[in-house]
């Protein structure tokens, strides 16, 4: 495998060949197809902002036709029994892992996220194919709830065709966190990648033809969010609308699928606190709070982009996180040695700048970074940045800023703690370091967050609910929590005979 940047480079060329000078379809019904109107748009890498190629640009009849056929093939497919999906779904796994280095170099170049990372990204993502590919023979199976006189039992069904519309940071990744599970409930797909990095997405299509998935189970429509985004969310054959992305996003969607009384389950933004007490780990609390805010570019929802820190350490934890900053490596997302890579996009680039003066004029410390620069004069990078003297009030604070930026509150004691970390219009995650027991406990029991890691960084494990509160989201992924989403519960009750039933009109 190759091991430095130059090798990664040659390597890269040969999976761009076949996206340069050309139109990425969509995927619709098993087949390649360019949009009805013809129109397309253009992608760029965000290493130099130059063209990859041109992407065609789904509109309301293109999603008409993948949601009118995801309709037609969805009896068939929700018929087909959990242990043929089984084998599917881990023939899918075998795919992504057959070209787990294809996707985690183009998915690299494409979103400008360091090669470390997305080549953890694809293999994770076979894993979660065989995670759900193991769960579809009993994704039906309900509870045995029996009464005096009756026996109730409730199965499950899925819901029918669902729209999936996934964000641009680890697309690959995340898609599989919504598609795998949908295919194992007996659900089909329409899914709708985010614009600014969608060439993975047609990888995952291409690999789900070749595992032999029937066509029309799953299918994807490129394009714009108010554009193809508005009319999955719109169209009345999607029963149920799966999203990850911002929460200004959800709240459309929600007002866009009301008429049709649209399920929905979205993954939303997050200011997550990491909440670091004296008595912790200094030296684990600090690598994993510069790992949850610095890797991944800082563009993940679950980054710990508050550091809450308690005021007899305070000064000498930021000594330290200055002295680590120092010695973060920014660099072009193929170099292996890369910790943190340009940001996605030149629009995404200037609102993270924004806050920059924004601190300033509020009155933060620009402690580390708060600049732009370029790699031989190109690219979209940004200096990992820490504010320092940071109000819970400033916008720096309530606001997600979704780059390298870390925002530094001191506290005096665990309630005031508590306090500043439920001061936020979000509830994703929260990150608690302490050796108080007890503490960790209280604190857990009482933030206001969907999720919480103690002593440890954000470790996924796939049965486990993932999901936010408050504008940080609605419903869960993983495991079984999954399965709720994408199908109906029923519950069925029979009489044992011996039961008298109530007369009327006699």
């Amino acid at each position: 495998m190759p091991k430095n940047l130059s090798e990664n480079l040659i390597e890269i060329e040969k999976y761009l060949d076949k996206y340069k000078n050309k139109t990425l379809s969509h995927f619709i019904g098993g087949k390649e197809v360019m949009s009805l109107s013809g129109n397309t748009f253009e992608n760029y890498s965000p290493v130099n902002n130059e063209k990859i190629g041109s992407i065609a640009s789904g509109a309301e009849e293109d999603i008409k036709l993948a949601c009118e056929t995801a309709k037609n093939v969805s009896d068939e497919w929700r018929k087909t029994s959990g242990k043929i999906k089984q084998k599917l779904l881990h023939k899918i796994a075998d795919g992504i892992e057959k070209r787990a280095r294809e996707i985690a170099l183009v998915e690299s170049y494409d979103s400008g996220q360091a090669i470390r990372f997305m080549s953890k990204a694809a293999i994770r993502s076979a894993a979660n194919f065989r995670f759900f590919a193991d769960m579809a023979p009993n994704a039906c199976d309900g509870k045995a709830l029996p009464a005096d006189e009756h026996l109730n039992y409730s199965i499950r069904q899925p819901i029918g065709p669902v729209g999936v519309i996934t964000p641009w940071n680890t697309p690959f990744m995340l898609s599989t966190w919504k598609i795998a599970p949908a295919l194992a409930s007996g659900c089909t797909v329409v899914h709708k990648p985010a614009e600014w990095s969608p060439y993975t997405a047609m990888i995952l299509a291409e690999i789900i033809k070749e595992a032999g998935l029937p066509d029309g189970v799953m299918n994807v429509v490129h394009g714009f969010g108010e554009t193809a985004g508005k009319s999955l969310t719109e169209n009345k054959n999607i029963k149920a609308i799966a999203f990850v992305g911002e929460s200004s996003t959800g709240s459309q969607i929600m007002k866009q699928g009301a008429d049709s009384l649209k399920r929905v389950h979205f993954e939303l933004g997050g200011k997550n606190p990491v909440i670091v007490f004296d008595d912790a780990d200094i030296e684990k609390a600090l690598d994993a709070t510069i790992f949850m805010i610095f890797s991944l570019n800082g563009e993940r929802c679950t980054s710990s982009s508050r550091l809450l820190i308690q005021e007899s350490i305070k000064d000498e934890f930021v000594k330290k996180l200055c002295e680590r900053i120092k010695k973060l490596k920014v660099g072009h997302p193929l170099d292996p040695e890369t910790e943190i890579g340009p940001l996605i996009h030149e629009k995404h680039l200037k609102k993270v700048l924004s806050y920059f003066d924004l601190a300033g004029e509020e009155g933060a410390t620009v402690k580390m970074g708060g600049k732009a620069f370029s790699i031989n004069g190109a690219g979209n990078y940004v200096e990992p940045t820490l504010f320092t003297e940071v109000k819970n009030t400033m916008r720096v604070a309530q606001e997600e800023i979704f780059g390298p930026v870390l925002s530094v509150i001191s506290f005096k004691d665990e309630n005031h703690a508590l306090e500043i970390a439920n001061d936020t219009q979000y509830g994703l995650a929260a990150y608690i370091w302490t050796s108080d027991v007890g503490r960790s406990l209280r604190l857990s029991h009482q933030l206001d967050t969907g999720m919480i890691w103690i002593n440890s960084e954000n470790n996924r494990h796939l049965p486990s609910p993932f999901g936010g509160m408050k504008a940080s989201g609605i419903g869960r992924d993983g495991g079984d929590y999954s399965f709720d989403f994408y199908m109906e519960t029923k519950n069925i009750c029979t009489a044992f005979g011996t039961h008298t039933v109530p007369k009327l009109g006699k």
